[in-house]
């Protein structure tokens, strides 16, 4: 089945940095050089700058939510944006968030007649809990989440735990696991390139450099890797612990990091948005710490195996989901003493780390163009059941509402256009050309009998 150009619609996108908007970032970018093409849609943020972009980047009005959860809430509805998707000639649907973004896309889905992919890669229900307090209001916002993934024509998740994680929400639909990739290629960066990225911290040579990539958030398993190292500073071992990144819990992590008063053996820098930067820094260090119970994928240790550099991971999370004890990984039980006990185990064998890390390179590693190729084979097969009508949605009241709102965003678009239009070129035309114009355009009839009436 032949498959063109990809909507990919998403909650985050750069200037926002975190798991999904790079996931988003690279399908669009290998869907635009190697396949059919793509384009983004993803709310307004101030300061973005989608100039850079190979695809086209479509922003939708937003609202800005608090600091603790540092997004933007996209309002899904907007016109003009239903206007310009028309025009695209997409082939499918692919939402990364099933919020705003998919109750955006069950609108586009039902005006520009799509199918809708799902893509599940963040246990929601630790995020609403979270941004919400009450029990009751969690359950109903868990309820809602469930009911907006199951109207998707098909779902995908980033590993065999998101599945479960899904399932333990009330999902009771099929999924299919589609990994993320990396795009970072395999092997070490050069040591030249490493010492200038580096070299103004303070990392005496010999002494173990242990590293954190990601959101500075305390699901993220934080709290264990500074209370583990407060035992090691305890028993007077040396070490430096580098934390890239930040987040919404960044001051409270750093008065607690001073609490400790672990000092100099604690790097705090800044979110990198250069991606060969962040690979000097997987291949500065020793050993990659993420004990995150959080994360469905952890592309950051996708990332880290790239660069052959090997990781600590509770075992059983997702983020350990492929990796095999002492093999290709290090897995410790969810606590700061079974952290503690690993790294008192490891820091004196570099040999064991290094071949670790060189087979967790072997085994573990996806690039992203791998991971995208099979996407678009995923497409193919959505698209195919699309068309032959196999996807079976029994329609409900917010069903009808989408379809409406769908038709509604797509009549005020044209009629939007045709304002704009005429705007233009009233500027210069006679009032023979603008009857000519009249009788020459498709204006929509906006007293049909069609549902979306009733919101008119």
């Amino acid at each position: 089945m032949e498959t063109g150009k990809v909507c990919l619609i998403n909650d985050s996108f750069p200037p926002v940095i975190d798991g999904v908007a790079t996931a988003v970032k690279n399908y669009a970018s290998i869907l635009t050089g190697r396949h059919g093409g793509a384009a983004v849609v993803t709310p307004y943020y101030p300061d973005a700058d989608d100039g850079a972009c190979p695809f086209p980047v479509y922003r939708y009005p937003s609202l800005s939510l608090s600091k603790k959860i540092g997004y933007r809430a996209g309002i899904p509805f907007a016109p003009e944006l239903m206007e310009k998707l028309r025009q695209e000639d997409f082939s499918i649907l692919h939402s990364h968030c099933p919020v705003s973004s998919t109750m955006l896309a069950r609108s586009l889905r039902d005006a520009l007649d799509l199918p809708l992919v799902l893509t599940y890669h963040t246990k929601f229900d630790i995020d609403i809990a979270n941004a919400v307090r009450g029990k009751l209001l969690q359950e109903e916002l868990i309820r809602l989440l469930v009911k907006n993934i199951s109207a998707c024509d098909e779902v995908w998740t980033v590993s065999r735990g998101a599945g479960e994680n899904l399932r333990s929400l009330g999902f009771e639909g099929d999924y299919v696991v589609m990994p993320n990739g990396v795009d970072f290629p395999k092997g070490r960066v050069d040591p030249a390139a490493v010492e200038a990225v580096t070299g103004a911290c303070d990392l005496p040579a010999g002494v173990p450099v242990l590293l954190f990539v990601g959101r500075m958030m305390w699901y993220k398993g934080i709290r264990i890797i500074l209370d583990a190292l407060k035992t090691l500073d305890a028993e007077g071992r040396d070490f430096r612990m580098v934390f890239v990144g930040g987040g919404g819990d960044e001051e409270e992590i750093h008065a607690y990091a001073a609490e400790l008063r672990l000092g100099k053996k604690l790097i705090f820098v800044e979110p990198i948005r250069d991606r060969e930067r962040i690979r000097a820094w997987y291949c500065r260090a020793d050993l990659f710490l993420f004990p995150s119970t959080f994360d469905t994928n952890g592309l950051v240790v996708r990332e880290a195996a790239a660069c052959a550099l090997p990781s600590v991971l509770v075992r059983g999370s997702c983020a350990a989901e492929d990796a095999a004890d002492g093999e290709t990984g290090f897995l410790i039980e969810e606590n700061a003493a079974s952290m503690a006990e690993t790294l008192r185990r490891l820091l004196d064998r570099p040999e064991l780390l290094r071949r670790v890390g060189e087979r967790a390179q072997q085994d573990l590693y996806l690039s992203w163009d791998d991971a995208v190729d099979n996407a678009w084979e995923g497409y193919g097969a959505v698209i195919d059941k699309y068309r032959r009508g196999l996807y079976q949605r029994p329609r409900n009241t917010a069903d009808e509402a989408f379809h409406s709102l769908g038709t509604l965003m797509e009549r005020l678009g044209r009629l939007d256009a045709q304002k704009n239009a005429l705007e233009e070129l009233s500027k210069t035309w006679t009032f023979e050309e603008f009857v000519s114009f009249l009788h020459r355009r498709d204006l929509p009839d906006l007293r049909s009998t069609h549902r979306s009436d009733r919101f008119l």
